[in-house]
């Protein structure tokens, strides 16, 4: 037998294995195909719980390996099992709910179910983190007692009978602190026998899980009303029911949400809320914990201890409402009554690592299979959900006026072909937009514009021989970020001085050419002189708070011109913003993108919102080369449903969803020729397995490989091909099949992206 079998395994073990009454299926974070079956000790039957990590010996060495409990069957295998050795989890990190939902995940996106787990539980929970060692002592019993009781001093007799009274253990330094005494004197307890000393890991404190509400549910409107109470009755009923709220911007969607969520709480149970990362604004968080009690926020910016935190109290039932972005859909909630997905057409939905996962698609199946209503919301609904809504898979509800009656804002659009150009050039601000904020800020309004790209100039040319500066490890132009003097990749992060002059020709005239947010910052300051102004991005957002402080001096009026991109045009409530300017509408036009109109018509709907909403009014001037296009007037008409229609009439003409399933094969390697090759072998190996002239027409389309729109990213070439099928289950066949038979060669990446929202 092999040493490491030796020590693994005894008589006893062998033994265990022969009599086990109970067999485990466990998974690894291991692209292995299926669970390997293990044997259940006689000490584990009645603690080990499918969603327990277990450490159990695996492959021929036996070498011990961590895995998840998938299963427990009584049935014995058809072969030999092994016994598990080790029971890491005293509690299941996963419910049967969200077993369930993962296995789904590593089906549908083509991902082992190990690696999914592994993928969307928090390291925080996986290991210690967010929880400390403790000291505790509690009263030793009548049967531990000493014989005879020792002598006491007058400050041991007063802490031990206090100490007897207590019904748990408490912890040394705090009760110490507690009954003013030291924690020697009651360590002196310890020593003569009479109170017991352990040590126990606890959860570090969450004060935001534990905040009184202080406000009290708004006053409903007629529409609010009808939408409310569809909402109530099918959480009496309880059971599966998809809705879609479709509201304009301003129309209380939010207050919705809040009092179906809180009589749900009501009933004993809890509530999950996805928001986009973009839209979990302190505006956002506090309007949820002034509502409800025990509120957790889950974002990308917690520590794996306070993610580690938020998910034990989560599945200890401690906390009422999960509030969070894509990754809170896996939220270990054991009562779960309602899901709302808010802004539900946000892309950033959408994970775009392994899994690539769409965490709208998931909450609709969670409540699926946990059987209760959920409400996807936005103003600006994802053409995919709009269709189901009018194929009748969810029930359309609808908010098509805003709150206290007011209107919704004028949109004016600014044809920049006959704008004049400042001094022979162009300008951010163009004089229809300058006289537009001179008036609103006279006014006393504030303005806040909208430019969808960073840094100050997006590029550098030289204007004698054409040369663009690039990244080195990219196939993309580097920005030119003023206040730092450097050009950025805004795909990889590589940065490097400008250079003085052209690296091919030498000329030392390099222009610096595009517009960001810096440069926009620049143009607003040299013509609004001593009005306070303040750009958001990615890059001026970095410090802790930053969001926070400066929406709070937005909304104090500190600030009265914000600027930025679109993490502005979204989820911000400032009744003062008399005037919103869009300084670009083209940027996404006409990217190689089917869904560049519907990312585009979502954007200008959902900035415009941000105006209106207070008593004076408001107006929106969007500056665009391309006046005529359906999306861009049909936005300034606020016209959602007639866009919907278009658009949807082009997609099934072409055949992009919601009409056809998707997928998209990237490969990326070092050796772009060996990449385009092997591209070009799996395409015609899909292709091949495609039905033959003469029979059925496929069901399945193949369309390239071709180079990706970013041919070079972070040092590695990209190609890739997209697959159509107005079946899913025979585009997952044909994947399944083609990709384990066409093994990629060593140094190139197969990536399969299943419902892909980035063409990039």
């Amino acid at each position: 037998m092999h040493m490491a079998q030796q020590k693994l395994f005894n008589a006893d073990d062998a033994d265990s294995v022969a009599l086990a009454r109970q067999f485990a299926e466990v998974i690894f974070n291991r692209p292995l195909p299926r669970p390997f079956s293990y044997a259940v000790p006689e000490h584990l039957v009645g603690r080990l719980q499918p969603g327990q990590r277990v450490l159990v010996p695996l492959g021929r060495g036996n070498r011990p390996a961590l895995g998840y409990c998938v299963g427990i069957g009584e049935t014995p295998p058809e072969r030999t099992v092994k016994p598990i050795l080790h029971l890491v989890d005293e509690e299941p990190l996963l419910t049967p709910a969200l077993l369930k939902l993962t296995h789904w995940m590593a089906g549908y996106y083509l991902c082992p179910w190990g690696q999914v787990l592994e993928a969307i539980v928090p390291a925080g929970a996986r290991g210690r983190a967010g929880t400390r060692e403790r000291v505790f002592l509690k009263a030793a019993t009548l049967a531990e007692l000493p014989v005879p009781l020792p002598k006491l001093t007058a400050r041991q007799r007063d802490a031990l009978d206090r100490l007897r009274l207590e019904p748990r253990p408490v912890e040394l330094k705090e009760w110490a602190e507690r009954i003013g005494c030291t924690t020697g004197v009651l360590l002196g307890l310890v020593k003569k026998g009479l109170a017991k000393r352990f040590k126990q890991r606890v959860e570090q404190a969450l004060p935001a899980v534990a905040e009184t509400p202080t406000e009290e549910p708004l006053r409903l409107n007629e529409d609010q009303q009808v939408v409310h109470s569809a909402l109530a009755d099918a959480l009496a009923r309880g059971g599966f029911q998809p809705f879609l709220l479709h509201g304009v911007t301003g129309s209380g969607k939010t207050e919705i949400y809040l009092q179906a969520i809180e009589q749900c709480v009501h009933s004993g149970r809890e509530a999950l809320v996805l928001v986009p990362e973009i839209s979990l604004t302190p505006q956002t968080i506090s309007r949820f914990r002034g509502r409800f009690p025990r509120v957790a926020v889950l974002h990308s910016h917690l520590s794996d201890a306070e993610r580690g935190s938020y998910w034990r109290q989560i599945v200890a039932g401690q906390v009422q409402v999960v509030v969070g972005a894509r990754s809170a859909i896996f939220a270990p909630t054991r009562k779960l009554g309602l899901i709302v997905v808010d802004e539900e057409h946000e892309s950033s939905f959408k994970q775009e690592t392994t899994p690539r996962y769409q965490a709208r698609d998931l909450a609709v199946l969670r409540a699926q299979l946990e059987g209760i209503p959920i409400v996807l919301g936005s103003a600006t609904p994802s053409l995919e959900s709009w269709h189901n809504a009018q194929r009748g898979r969810y029930r359309l509800l609808s908010l098509p006026r805003r709150v206290l009656e007011r209107p919704l804002p004028e949109v004016h659009l600014v044809d920049l072909r006959h704008e004049p150009a400042s001094r022979g050039r162009w300008r951010a601000i163009s004089p229809s937009l300058e006289r537009a904020m001179r008036a609103a800020l006279d006014a006393g309004g504030q303005v806040i514009l909208l430019l969808n790209r960073r840094g100050f100039s997006t590029f550098l040319c030289c204007p004698s021989c054409g040369e663009v500066v690039k990244c080195r490890f990219c196939e993309v132009t580097l920005t030119h970020h003023k206040d730092r003097d450097l050009l950025l990749c805004h795909y990889c992060g590589y940065e490097t001085p400008p250079p003085e002059r052209c690296p091919r020709c030498g000329l030392s005239q390099i222009k610096y050419l595009g517009q960001g947010t810096e440069k926009l910052e620049a143009e607003i300051a040299q013509k609004f002189p001593g009005v306070p102004a303040l750009r958001m991005d990615s890059d001026s957002m970095r410090g802790s708070g930053a969001h926070a402080r400066a929406f709070e001096a937005f909304r104090k009026g500190e600030v009265r011109i914000l600027l930025g991109t679109q993490m502005i045009a979204k989820g911000l409530d400032f009744p003062n913003v008399t005037l919103v300017g869009v300084i670009n509408a083209d940027l996404a036009l006409h990217l190689p993108d089917f869904r560049s109109a519907e990312r585009t018509f979502q954007l200008l709907a959902q900035v415009a919102g941000r105006t209106g909403r207070g008593p004076a009014g408001g107006k929106v001037l969007v500056q665009t080369f391309n006046p005529e296009h359906p999306c861009i007037h049909l936005a300034a008409r606020h016209d959602f449903v007639a866009f919907a229609a278009a658009e949807l009439q082009q997609r099934q003409e072409h055949g992009y969803p919601p009409f056809a399933r998707l997928a998209r094969v990237i490969l990326r390697g070092k050796d772009p020729s060996a990449t385009a090759a092997h591209a070009d072998k799996l395409a015609e190996a899909f292709t091949k397995a495609l039905p033959l002239p003469g029979e059925p027409p496929p069901m399945v389309r193949v369309l390239g490989p071709v180079e990706a729109p970013l041919l070079k990213l972070k040092g590695y070439y990209r190609f890739h091909f997209q697959m159509q099928s107005n079946s899913s289950q025979a585009l997952h066949q044909l994947l399944s099949a083609v990709l384990p038979s066409c093994p990629a060669p060593r140094g190139i990446e197969v990536t399969v992206d299943v419902d892909p929202w980035s063409m990039q």
